[in-house]
């Protein structure tokens, strides 16, 4: 202990002052195994790929959930969203979740004088109860630290189909104003239900509501049609979008959050790679992805910024194959593994829940190579205060500093991780227990492992990184002082 707080000082005192950029490249629902470097070999992707060969590939590297909304606001928050209510899977027309002020990411880097934008899927809130959408819709990012936002409110498969610059609708007709409800349809509005020719892509469950460029979504909405986004274009609107940051703000310092949405459903990529990947929409979304990748970089590198430019890469949770559109993903999948190696993906509680790529890259500053570090995005805070010069926020109360890890420094990284996935289980070292849950061992629509057991598990992925031998009878002892250090490390100490 007394050697990584040796190294997190010295680490800090030695880039506080140099302030670099900071760009945040967030996947959505791409696996462990959806890209080249972490081993696939249907797919090829050179973008990320190249990140990797000249930074830091993190092979124990988390989310801190294993859906979206909860990953998003612990990264931003330092905290595990198991402790707040509200804090799931969000609708579209979900309330701000983060209180305005509340120190974030955002404000870590604006504290140090930072010029900070997200950019991307957002899915954490807007507004309060009863938002106008055709006003000015707050709170928002702007509230908790960003500068600049551009932003989706919630993801492509659920209204509003629209992008938010700063306060307002981006495109918004005054005279079309736009209705959102996740309670009931609009008479006359087509939905995916009543209208099943006017499909472009039919869903394998739900998702049978509202119908936008020929896809139908989650909740119901009308109006705004010039304002109404074309899925085909998202990844280039938003990539565009990041450009378009790095070059009004290459003077720096700068922080961009660069939340792209695919793979995520509904998997509606740009033409030009339609049918590129061999492994239907979700294979040819993970190639859009790895463009996107590929743009950013190439833009710093265009603005002399590259040197003097942290990247980090990572994705919100695990994979999911099937998450409620026909799209092929299963009957082309072939020797794909989305999770490679590990055990579930998105909503499980098995490592392929939150171990996720995550590659962090500074010239010069971090040594290339591979790191066995267990990290967690829930750090960032911390890790980025110290980068910054900044203290860690009271309110990050799960973040800890681990720059070190980040930057190559250390080899151990944290010690302990809470992961939320179906149950909430816990690592110690290369130890990994998930407590007895209630409920089916599988998701009924996407097939997806929970992690749910009549009894506790116990893996020791040093040797079973696939999570198939559970030692929680011949290793009891061990069984029960984990549950022990979960229960504590969720509630305090039990009583």
């Amino acid at each position: 202990m007394k050697t990584a707080l040796f190294l997190s000082l010295a680490v800090s005192a030695a880039f506080a002052t140099e302030k670099p950029n900071v760009v945040i490249l967030y996947a959505d629902d791409l696996g462990y195994g959806d890209v080249s470097c972490y081993g696939a070999k249907t797919i090829a992707t050179p973008n990320i790929d190249k990140l990797a060969a000249e930074g830091l590939r993190f092979t124990d590297g988390h989310s801190a959930a294993a859906t979206c909304t909860p990953s998003r606001f612990a990264m931003l928050t330092g905290e595990y969203a198991f402790r707040q209510k509200g804090t799931g899977v969000l609708p579209g027309d979900a309330k701000m979740i983060i209180p305005p002020g509340r120190a974030t990411l955002a404000s870590v880097f604006k504290g140090a004088g930072y010029q900070t934008g997200v950019v991307g899927k957002w899915h954490l809130g807007l507004g309060n109860e009863g938002l106008d959408w055709n006003g000015e819709i707050k709170p928002g990012p702007q509230e908790i630290g960003f500068d600049h936002c551009f932003i989706m409110a919630a993801t492509g498969d659920r209204v509003p189909c629209v992008y938010v610059k700063d306060h307002r609708i981006v495109g918004l007709d005054p005279a079309d104003p736009i209705q959102v409800s996740y309670k009931q349809p609009f008479p006359g509005e087509p939905t995916g239900k009543g209208n099943p020719e006017q499909l472009k892509m039919h869903p394998s469950h739900g998702h049978d509501m509202a119908l936008i460029n020929g896809i139908s979504r989650i909740g119901y909405m009308k109006g705004g049609k010039a304002a109404l986004w074309k899925d085909e274009d998202m990844a280039d609107t938003f990539t565009g979008q990041a450009v378009k940051f790095i070059e009004e703000n290459k003077g720096g310092p700068f922080f961009l959050y660069f939340a792209g949405h695919d793979p995520h459903v509904p998997r509606v990529p740009h033409p030009r790679f339609v049918g590129k990947s061999g492994m239907g929409p979700r294979g040819d979304a993970i190639l859009q992805f790895d463009d996107c990748v590929g743009t950013i970089l190439a833009a710093l590198d265009r603005l002399g910024l590259r040197e003097n430019t942290l990247v980090v890469l990572s994705s919100d949770n695990g994979p999911v194959v099937d998450d409620g559109y026909q799209d092929e993903a299963v009957a082309k999948l072939g020797e794909h593994k989305p999770a490679g190696p590990l055990r579930g993906g998105k909503y499980s509680a098995f490592e392929g829940g939150t171990r996720v790529p995550f590659i962090v890259r500074w010239p010069g500053k971090v040594k290339p190579g591979v790191s066995a570090a267990l990290v967690c995005q829930v750090d960032f805070p911390a890790s980025f205060a110290a980068l910054t010069g900044q203290p860690t926020p009271a309110s990050a109360v799960d973040s800890q500093n681990v720059l070190p890890a980040l930057l190559g420094e250390d080899a151990s990284g944290r010690a302990e991780l809470v992961e939320q996935g179906g149950p909430v289980s816990l690592r110690q070292g290369a130890w990994k227990f998930i407590p007895s849950a209630a409920g089916p061992a599988k998701s009924k629509n996407t097939n997806s492992e929970t992690g749910n057991a009549p009894g506790p598990q116990l893996y020791d992925l040093s040797s079973d990184l696939g999570e198939k031998q559970n030692l929680a009878k011949t290793q009891a002892d061990r069984a029960q002082s984990m549950a022990e250090a979960l229960q504590k490390a969720r509630f305090g100490a039990p009583k």
